[in-house]
């Protein structure tokens, strides 16, 4: 029997939580993402237990093999200025929560701006607000990960390189810190996805600093701008610069292919019609290639 190809789509929960299952099923994927709510307001409306439980048998029933909650954009965990660290410490905190209930196997954020501060004093709030969520989130198993995204890198994000990312997760033993390896921002920073050649180079980097160990789920998005532009603007896979014979060799590879893929690609065509369904029938294309590479 061969491996099972863990692969979906980042899906919206409007109209309920439990719709995100039900375009799962229809799309007939494996992996799912969602924002437990709007990525663009601090409100958290509460998830009842009856809401949860029900979520979490509909996607057993749904055979999601790999479930990941994202947090919003307004975290800034590298920010200096205090009263928004502790709201946005306070926010992941409260998301891991919102994933456990849910019986996510993963959270995945972005890590903020230090905003003029500098990236060692971005990386020792970071380090602070993980330190937080380590202390006060319920965390539900063993296996519950905690995944920090790479960046494109534009003005004072953090987590463009792989050393700066290997210092964050440097600072922690948990075995359940990782990396989620987006592969627009990657190439927007500066690291080759387009041939595999150009991809083992980026690997040996993340393996030297980080570890491939740490590497536990990756977001497949094409790039609209050439390599290095530090622009994160993603594109449907095949048709930006990291283009067909990148992504075929990112989703056979073997050190990889057994991870989680989840497209965070565009929703519609030019000509109005839906997405998603275009850039899954893609992958699944392009992993059928594997005997050719």
């Amino acid at each position: 029997m061969s491996e099972r190809f863990l692969h979906g789509c980042h899906l919206s929960i409007a109209g309920g939580i439990e719709r995100a299952i039900d375009e799962a099923e229809r799309l007939g994927i494996s992996a799912l993402q969602i924002f437990t709510h709007s990525p663009s307001v601090w409100a958290m409306a509460p998830l009842s237990e009856e809401t949860a439980t029900s979520f979490r048998e509909r996607r057993a029933a749904a055979g999601i093999g790999y479930l990941v909650v994202h947090t919003p954009y307004l975290l800034n965990l590298a920010t200096p200025d205090d009263a928004l660290w502790e709201r946005s410490t306070a926010a992941f905190v409260a998301e891991i929560d919102r994933a456990a209930s849910l019986g996510a196997d993963a959270v995945v954020t972005h890590l903020g701006a230090h905003r003029g501060a500098g990236v060692k004093a971005g990386i020792r709030r970071i380090v602070a607000a993980l330190e937080v969520a380590h202390r006060e989130a319920s965390f539900p198993a063993s296996s519950f990960e905690l995944l920090l995204e790479n960046t494109a890198g534009a003005g004072t994000t953090m987590g463009r390189t792989f050393d700066e990312l290997a210092a964050i997760l440097g600072a922690s033993e948990d075995g359940r810190m990782g990396l989620c390896l987006d592969s627009c921002h990657a190439h927007a920073g500066g690291y080759d996805l387009r041939t595999r050649a150009a991809l083992e180079a980026t690997l040996s980097q993340i393996d030297e600093a980080v570890g491939l160990g740490r590497l536990r789920m990756i977001h497949l998005n094409d790039a609209k701008h050439p390599l290095g532009s530090r622009r994160d603007r993603h594109e449907h896979i095949g048709q930006g610069e990291i283009g067909d014979d990148g992504f075929a060799a990112l989703i056979n590879h073997p050190r990889l292919r057994a991870l989680p893929f989840v497209l965070e690609t565009p929703k519609d065509l030019e000509d109005g019609r839906e997405a998603d369904p275009l850039n899954l029938a893609t992958i699944r294309r392009l992993r059928r290639k594997a005997t050719s590479l």
